[in-house]
């Protein structure tokens, strides 16, 4: 029976780190400088310590034949025309002369070496990951939508490290490792895909999919690898908004209806246009947060906050909402989360 060999991406996931790649260029002048180096600090020796060898016509007097020396030392060629007769000589033959004759040839046979090293350093990289990264965001695709919501995660101050990028084409993979980003290059609709990612200590996913069907099959695998996960999901239709919550998401985003609602809401009233559109630009201008109280804030009224320039929507207590409209809080407490509309500018991030 013929064997087959699988590669990450057939078995699943492949999980890439963000990694500063250096160009063809500067790694063979990197490489170039290293022997060099290693020339020139054999020649210095031998030039400090020439009184301990020999050539064929006695003593080694003048610095070109340091230079000849070194050269057929590091390179191994040997022709013993020139050798070290005293202890002292030969000693740092060993101690020195070796270790750097050793460094040479890597350097020469740099290209092997070098996938070999990349691979193991690669590997201890995604162990370690695995073993420290946990609370993390989890974001399904890497399109306009995908892209948007990253950016805003960014904009927001959470940690490049804290996201995980699950994407089919390798192309996204790199686009999004130059922001310092995890991926992981797969279908998140397999539920090995998803344990690439470390789904089981994840608090967040984001499912930017294509399509509704594609969104409904990666949260319900989502959610049967975590039943705790919060999720939020991207829905084209509406009609499909009750059957990805029951599949499992925390909250449905009608991408399509609610860009025509803000066109309409744009045309109908302008200046509310325009305030909406604000909110939802992750760069500048108004942002809508929801955040634990301060210690400052602990016996403090939600006009208060106002009056800071905060304007308040809703206070969650004991995982209850209570709505700025319908809500008779009158004081916060401690546990309180706040979800409040202020300005980037004059907040610090979170």
């Amino acid at each position: 029976m013929a064997s087959s060999t699988k590669t990450p991406e057939s078995r699943g996931g492949f999980l890439s780190l963000p990694s500063r790649n250096r160009g063809p260029w500067a790694s063979l002048w990197s490489r170039v400088a290293i022997a060099c180096a290693c020339l020139v600090i054999t020649t210095l020796v031998v030039w400090w310590g020439r009184a301990g060898y020999r050539d064929l016509d006695g003593k080694l007097n003048d610095f070109l034949s340091c230079i000849y020396y070194a050269t057929v030392s590091l390179s191994t060629t040997g022709y013993g025309d020139i050798t070290p007769v005293t202890p002292f000589a030969r000693m740092m033959n060993v101690v020195i002369v070796t270790p750097l004759r050793f460094i040479f040839l890597i350097t020469l046979v740099g290209t092997t070496v070098e996938v070999l090293t990349s691979r193991g350093r690669d590997e201890y990289r995604r162990k370690h990951w695995r073993n420290r990264v946990h609370d993390h965001t989890i974001v399904v695709g890497y399109g306009v939508k995908g892209r948007a919501a990253i950016a805003t995660l960014l904009d927001s101050g959470i940690n490049p490290a804290e996201i995980v990028v699950i994407a089919e084409d390798t192309h996204s993979c790199q686009e999004a490792n130059t922001l310092g980003l995890v991926t992981v290059r797969g279908d998140a609709r397999r539920e090995d895909v998803l344990r690439e990612a470390l789904i089981a200590t994840a608090t967040t996913l984001i499912v930017a999919a294509s399509s509704d069907d594609v969104t409904v099959l990666i949260t319900l695998t989502a959610k049967q690898l975590n039943p705790n996960l919060s999720i939020t999901v991207a829905a084209r239709e509406s009609s499909n908004a009750q059957l990805m919550r029951q599949s499992g998401a925390t909250s449905v985003i009608m991408t399509a209806e609610s860009a025509g609602q803000l066109l309409a809401i744009s045309q109908l009233s302008p200046t509310a246009g325009a305030v909406i559109a604000d909110l939802i630009d992750p760069l500048d201008g108004l942002e809508v947060v929801e955040r634990a109280i301060s210690p400052g804030e602990l016996g403090m009224a939600p006009t208060k906050l106002t009056e800071q320039g905060s304007l308040v929507l809703a206070i969650i207590r004991d995982g209850v909402t209570h709505r700025f409209d319908e809500t008779d809080i009158k004081v916060l407490q401690t546990g309180d989360r706040v979800v409040l509309i202020r300005n980037r500018d004059n907040t610090p991030k979170a």
